[in-house]
Formats: C-alpha cells, sequence, structure tokens
C-alpha cells in the first residue's frame, strides 16, 4: 500500500510541474506584459500557449504509453518540462518566450493524462479515487508555491531589500525557480515501477505479477491479476487496430459521452481563467499591486484545502454528489463577481492624481473627478490618455486609486469558485477519465478526451484578455456562471457513480 501511494505520489509530481507553472505566469504577465508591450492577444498566447500543445500531446500519449509504456513517457515529459523553464527564463523576446512555453505544453499534456491512468492502473478499487487525486492534490499545491513564490519574489523586488532583482529580470527570476522541482521529478521517475496493467498487455506477466505484489500484497496481488488477466482475455479478442470513430460506438457511446461532457465543462466554466490570470483579476477589483499578489497565496490555499477534502470524500460519499454540489457553487459564485463588478464605479480626483508620476499626473488631470459607469470605458480612457504600455506598467497603482466597489464580494466569488472547483471538477474529471473505459480504449478515450479538455482551455485563456477588454470584468463572468448552470442540469442527468467499484466492475455496468 505504501509503495502504491509513493508511486502515485510521484507520478503525479508533473501535476505539481503544471500547478507552479499556471500559478507563476500569473505573476510573470505583469511583467512581461509591459516589457515586450503585449496586445491583448499577445498575452493570451503567451498565457495560453502551452494548452495549444497540451491538447495535442494529451490527443496522442495514451496511445503512445500503450506502445512504449506509461514510465518511459513520463521520463521524456519531465526532461521537456526542464527544457522549458530554461529557454522561458532566458527569453529575450515574446516569440521564444511561448515558443518555450509551447515545449512546456508538450510536457503537461503527456503528464495530465498518463498520470492519472498509470495511477488508477496500480490502485485498488477502495483507494483508487483518492490515489487519482493526489494527481489534483500537486497541480493544487504547485498553484500554492508558485503563488507564495511569487508573492516574496514581487516583495523582495518592490521593497528595495534586494538589488539584484529589477523590473527586467524579476519575472525571470519567477520562471527560474521552477527548475527545482522539475529536476527533483525527473530523478524520482525512475524509482517507480511501469504500470503492471501495461505490462500485462505486453505479455510480461511475470514482472507485472512482482510489481503488484510489492504494493498489495500476495492476496490482493493474485485477485488483480485474476480481474485484469479476464479483462484483457475480453479484450484480445479483438485484435483490430483502435480509430478514435471507435469510440463513438453504441457499447462505449454513454461513457465516452459522460467523460466528454465532464472534460468540456472542467475548462469552460473558466478555471484556467481565473488561475493564469488570478493577479490580473485581483488588480480589476482595486486592491492593489502587492494585495493583488498576496490574495493568489490566499486563492491557492483555498485550493489546497478544499482538494484534501476532496480526496477524503470521494471514496465515500461518492463522485456524482461531489461533482453536483461543486457545480452548482461554481454558478453561484461567478453571479457574485458579476454582482460585485457590474456595481463598480470608477473616479480619479485630483488629489489622487497627484500622488502618480509627474508625466502621468499631467496627462490624467483632464478627467479629474470624472466619473466612468464601467471597467471597459474607465481603461480605454486611461490607454488613450497614457498609451497601453504606460497603462499596464501602472494599471494596479491606477485601479486602486478609482475603483469604488464591494471588492470583498468578488474576492468571496473568485474565492468560493476556487474552492467549488477544487472539490469537484478538479479531482473528480480525472478520477472518473481513469475508471469509466476498458482497458482496451482507456489510453485512447483519455486522450481524445484531454485533447477537448486541452482545447477548451486554450481558447478560455487566449480569449480571456479580449473578453475583459472589450465585454467587461461582470459580462465576462456572468458567462461562465451561465455555462455552469447548464452543466449542472446536464450533469444532473447523465452522472453515473462508480464509487467502490472495480474497473472491471465499471465495464460491466456501463459499457453495453
Amino acid at each position: 500500500m505504501k509503495k502504491s501511494i509513493f508511486a502515485a505520489f510521484v507520478v503525479s509530481l508533473g501535476g505539481f510541474l503544471f500547478g507552479f507553472d499556471a500559478g507563476i505566469i500569473s505573476g510573470v504577465m505583469s511583467y512581461v506584459g509591459p516589457e515586450f508591450n503585449l496586445n491583448d492577444f499577445q498575452t493570451g498566447w503567451v498565457v495560453s500557449s502551452p494548452s495549444f500543445t497540451a491538447m495535442f500531446a494529451m490527443l496522442i500519449s495514451g496511445r503512445l504509453s500503450d506502445i512504449i509504456g506509461r514510465k518511459k513517457l513520463l521520463i521524456l515529459a519531465s526532461f521537456l518540462y526542464a527544457l522549458s523553464i530554461v529557454l522561458s527564463a532566458y527569453s529575450f523576446s515574446y516569440e521564444m518566450l511561448y515558443i518555450a512555453r509551447m515545449i512546456g505544453g508538450i510536457a503537461f499534456g503527456i503528464a495530465l493524462v498518463i498520470a492519472p491512468t498509470y495511477i488508477a492502473e496500480v490502485s485498488l478499487a477502495e483507494n483508487r479515487g483518492k490515489l487519482v487525486s493526489i494527481q489534483q492534490l500537486n497541480i493544487v499545491l504547485g498553484f500554492f508555491a508558485a503563488f507564495l513564490s511569487n508573492y516574496y519574489i514581487n516583495y523582495l523586488h518592490t521593497s528595495g531589500q534586494t538589488s539584484f532583482l529589477t523590473e527586467a529580470n524579476v519575472w525571470r527570476w519567477m520562471l527560474g525557480i521552477v527548475i527545482v522541482p522539475s529536476i527533483i521529478y525527473y530523478i524520482f521517475l525512475f524509482f517507480v515501477p511501469e504500470s503492471p496493467r501495461w505490462l500485462f498487455t505486453q505479455k510480461r506477466d511475470d514482472e507485472a505479477r512482482k510489481v503488484l505484489v510489492s504494493m498489495h500484497g500476495i492476496e490482493k496481488a493474485k485477485l488483480e491479476t485474476e480481474t485484469i488477466l479476464e479483462s484483457l482475455k475480453v479484450d484480445n479478442q479483438n485484435t483490430e487496430k483502435l480509430k478514435i470513430k471507435d469510440l463513438f460506438k453504441p457499447a462505449l457511446k454513454f461513457v465516452f459521452t459522460v467523460g466528454l461532457v465532464i472534460g468540456i465543462l472542467q475548462q469552460i466554466t473558466g478555471i484556467n481563467a481565473i488561475y493564469f490570470y488570478a493577479t490580473s483579476i485581483f488588480k480589476q477589483t482595486g486592491i492593489g499591486n502587492d494585495a493583488s499578489f498576496s490574495s493568489g497565496v490566499l486563492l491557492s490555499f483555498i485550493t489546497v484545502a478544499f482538494t484534501i477534502v476532496a480526496m477524503f470524500l470521494i471514496d465515500k460519499m461518492g463522485r456524482r454528489p461531489l461533482l453536483l454540489v461543486g457545480i452548482a457553487g461554481i454558478a453561484i459564485s461567478m453571479a457574485l463577481c458579476a454582482y460585485g463588478f457590474k456595481e463598480a464605479k470608477y473616479q480619479l480626483t485630483l488629489d489622487k492624481i497627484t500622488l502618480l508620476e509627474d508625466s502621468i499626473s499631467v496627462k490624467l488631470k483632464p478627467i479629474a473627478g470624472k466619473v466612468y459607469e464601467n471597467d471597459i470605458a474607465f481603461k480605454n480612457e486611461m490607454k488613450t490618455l497614457l498609451g497601453d504600455q504606460i497603462y499596464a506598467k501602472n494599471e494596479g497603482t491606477i485601479l486602486e486609486m478609482a475603483t469604488q466597489m464591494n471588492a470583498v464580494l468578488v474576492l468571496v466569488g473568485v474565492m468560493g469558485f476556487i474552492a467549488c472547483f477544487a472539490f469537484s471538477l478538479g479531482p473528480v474529471m480525472w478520477v472518473l477519465l481513469s475508471e469509466l473505459y476498458p482497458n482496451r480504449y482507456r489510453g485512447l478515450a483519455i486522450g481524445v478526451i484531454g485533447f477537448v479538455n486541452g482545447f477548451v482551455s486554450w481558447i478560455v485563456q487566449q480569449v480571456f484578455p479580449w473578453e475583459l477588454s472589450n465585454l467587461g470584468n461582470a459580462f465576462t463572468f456572468s458567462i461562465f456562471g451561465a455555462i455552469a448552470l447548464i452543466g449542472f442540469f446536464i450533469l444532473y442527468k447523465i452522472l453515473p457513480e462508480t464509487k467502490g467499484k472495480s474497473l472491471e466492475q465499471i465495464e460491466i455496468d456501463f459499457v453495453k
């Protein structure tokens, strides 16, 4: 049992690196955007480029792991992580930065698909949900470490306590720090065994039995061996090469539809918009630049806490209750955010304008005392008067001075969204995807759904800066809330329960 926990934790460290990258880029963009003078599209592309390549990696990694093995593919992913980090930290242009991050995206795609597959294949039915959830726990621990790291590095820079951190290199240190966990991940992967189920598919039965015995003991290993071999006997009766169209067979129609719906909902409700742009979102509430970084730490702490809650509940309450309660909470939380931003007003008084740099204050004095009814009108006015680059560098300070709104309401909405996601769509999706499909189809099905999941994630990240600039904060969050509400009713109708069932029993129950 201890060995299976160790293997699950090590394999899911790829999730930690994914979370670290996602959290880090949230703070990095506060510096990279102004330095490279990025527009909305370029900002979205730097943030979303890993997701773009990740979705293609997800599409092929399941089948590739069926050929070369889960472990070898994860080792390749860990190497790509490290390469991406080094190139990102040394980027001298916008183009080099997004290319480096695309390399990291390949690693993300491999790890996010293969890790839950591997963990499900080394787990027993009674603890599979908890062990697969370690993947999501590591993701959120990565977010927590990233926001904490960003906050500390930003604090060192802004407080003037150190001279080696400058406006030009502070973001490079934020990115470069990720090399430490990436090296640890690479080394530890050599100490985990290959998946026993994969070994059985390769006719390496003796190796597979040894792995099962080392993880679960002789008696449980014997039972697992019998069920796996029985399942593979059925799979081996059909030796035809799998194609994507096979997932649409009548027998798989139900489980594939469920997986596809959950895969889309996990991203289209806005989680990566919140995570990847957390610092920017908090700035929109007017709490200031430093408080935006510290709020990211609180956000990631809540994520960790509620992911741990999910790990304790997922094998007791079941997958269905957690998902339904969570997505209902997401809809309510997004509605709170939308309402808070809708009620906001923006005004720069003369007293506050004079506190800004002379080159800025002289340009803003003509609009002193003017009230703006929404964020779009105010930000467009600022960009017209100051220029995009100067406004981007000073956005946090200007919004802090001008914003009149109930910032607590928005913060509660964001934190509520994060909490609800952390105990539902976050961990439960990967658990269900690792459970629902027969051995023969598991790699292909998870790869295809992972591709769709990654594509939706990429779209959300890419268009989010444009949405904030053109649709406004309130309408953007309203969209996420409406989608979550629709998702609740769809899941209420189709979502099955898999708690406490072996992978083979789930196949009997739901693959018709």
